[in-house]
Formats: structure tokens, sequence, C-alpha cells
């Protein structure tokens, strides 16, 4: 496992194995259903949820999945975590990190860390030059209001 600063190049140059966190709830399952519809290669996918949610089954991609619980050794030898959110973040996503994972963090749990950028893809691309392994997302609405914003913000350089 080696991080890379470069997320095309962790996508585009080989398949990966992915770890989604959270994925019986509704985050996760839309996670998932992105995953689908832009074709994210993978030759590994690791559904976790907590341990309640463990043992439920999930269609995807015409395959059935089991979900496991997400414990510390969910991680090892995972290319790419997609955090849904919640207290998972919080217990696992630097342990995921110190492993080696690249984690994308839908939580509000690393938003406001100094070594974690906060990236909407759409606005800032550049912020992901110099991730550590760890990349912080905003909450649906800021998304959908700064990338309405940037634009406008792009023509005016300004906005009030």
């Amino acid at each position: 496992n080696t991080q890379t600063n470069d997320m095309e190049d962790i996508t585009m140059t080989k398949e990966l194995t992915i770890a989604v966190v959270g994925a019986t709830g509704a985050v996760g399952q839309e996670i998932l259903k992105v995953m689908e519809e832009r074709k994210i290669p993978y030759k590994e996918l690791r559904l976790l949820a907590s341990a309640r949610s463990a043992g439920t089954e999930i269609e995807y991609q015409g395959k059935t999945y089991v979900v496991q619980e997400t414990t510390e050794n969910s991680f090892d030898d995972v290319d790419l975590a997609l955090f849904a959110g919640g207290p998972a973040s919080r217990a696992y996503g630097r342990l995921a990190q110190s492993k080696g994972c690249v984690v994308i963090d839908n939580s509000s749990t690393f938003r406001l860390e100094p070594d974690v950028p906060l990236v909407v893809p759409e606005v800032n691309p550049e912020a992901l030059k110099d991730h550590k392994g760890l990349i912080a997302n905003p909450n649906c609405s800021t998304i959908l209001l700064v990338s309405a914003l940037y634009p406008l913000y792009k023509k005016s350089k300004r906005a009030v």
C-alpha cells in the first residue's frame, strides 16, 4: 500500500481495494451508487458498517456482498476508504490513514483539522495535491452552495 498525492493516479493506474465504511446507511448507499455510475474500478470491495449492521447483504454490480463489522483490521491492504460519516470516522479514520490507506471522509470529524484538506472537487481540486492520506469534504448543503457560487466568484472575483 503506497499513498499517492494524485487522486487521478490512484484511481487510474491500478485497480484498488476499496472500503466503504457505513455501507448500509443512506450516505453509504449513495457512495455505492456514485461508484457504479462513474464505473470506479476496483479489485476488491469491502462493505463495512457497525456491529449491528454486520451480516447485512447488499447487491452491488450483480454480486452479493456481506457487510462486515468495521474493526482495526478492516483497513489492512486497503487503498481507498470512503467514510460515510458518523462515529466510525472518529474511531477509524486516522487508523486507516496510518495503514497507508487514502481516506475520504464525509463527516464533520476532520473538516477543521489543519493537516486535512477540505475539498469540493469542482471548486478546489488543487487542494488534493498535498494531502497526507486524509481528505475531508464539506456537508452536502455547503457543497451545493459553493458549487453554485464558484462560477460567479471566478467571473467577478468577489462574493457578497
